[in-house]
């Protein structure tokens, strides 16, 4: 079991990493794990109808009956949002955190089936549903609420700062999968030190792997997208590899000498 001290001294001991040489790693072992992603993008979705059909159905709902009676009414719409509760906003916020922790529970299940699949290992498609349960899906809801308190302030600044933070809270959901036993507090330190130990190469290979995902993906005829939309999470991966490093299994050692 690692605490948070052990990988934090690692991640200062942290070597060097090249961009080429982890990005090239990274379409290797995307090779191996793309139906892993599909299903990935797939649950996600599911996850999302349930919020998508409480925000969408009553505005539906409203255009079908404006249809009806042949006219429309410009006001009608703004009279409608004025008009929401407070109980049915709280219900969307609560829906949106709790979808996303569930969505932050898949794709650290997702991260453990990478790892799997990177050692050679056997996976199952249950394997996506190991973090739903307990204690996992109650820090996976703290590390979503936290990722929203981060969020909307660096927003209000000018989005400046969120460009900065999202490199470290892209580590969150990596810490979480394989440091479960840690507190939400220690998951976001560690995240955070990894994440700025290594910011503008983590920042470089999340943009170009980003980019690439979706050319190929609407060159694919955009359905394409739910195939390659997972890629830009391998950079990520292979990082934490090289830097943390999982105690049973070698790590990455040597992966490169360039200086980010």
């Amino acid at each position: 079991m690692n605490t948070s001290t052990t990988l934090l001294d690692k991640i200062r001991n942290a070597p060097a990493l090249d961009f080429g040489i982890i990005f090239s790693a990274a379409i290797e072992l995307f090779k191996k794990t793309w139906i892993q992603g599909f299903l990935l993008q797939l649950f996600t979705f599911i996850v999302m109808l349930p919020l998508i059909f409480i925000l969408y159905i009553p505005i539906i709902t409203m255009a079908i009956a404006q249809a009806k009676n042949g006219y429309s009414d410009a006001n009608l719409y703004g009279e409608f949002f004025a008009g929401l509760s407070i109980l049915y906003v709280l219900f969307i916020i609560v829906g949106v955190l709790v979808l996303g922790a569930v969505q932050v529970a898949l794709q650290a299940a997702f991260f453990r089936i990478m790892k799997q699949l990177d050692h050679d290992g056997q996976v199952a498609t249950s394997d996506f549903f190991i973090f739903l349960k307990g204690n996992y899906l109650s820090k996976a809801l703290m590390l979503t609420l936290i990722s929203v308190l981060i969020a909307i302030p660096a927003v209000l600044l000018c989005y400046i700062p969120l460009i900065y933070v999202m490199v470290p809270m892209s580590f969150f959901t990596m810490v979480f999968a394989f440091n479960p036993e840690l507190s939400v507090g220690d998951i976001v330190k560690v995240s955070f030190s990894i994440g700025n130990k290594k910011w503008l190469l983590a920042f470089g290979l999340m943009f170009v792997s980003y980019i690439l995902s979706q050319i190929v993906g609407v060159l694919l005829c955009g359905i394409g997208l739910l195939f390659t939309a997972a890629f830009i999470y391998h950079p990520f991966y292979l990082i934490y590899k090289a830097v943390i490093g999982f105690d049973h299994t070698s790590e990455i050692e040597g992966i490169g000498k360039t200086v980010e």
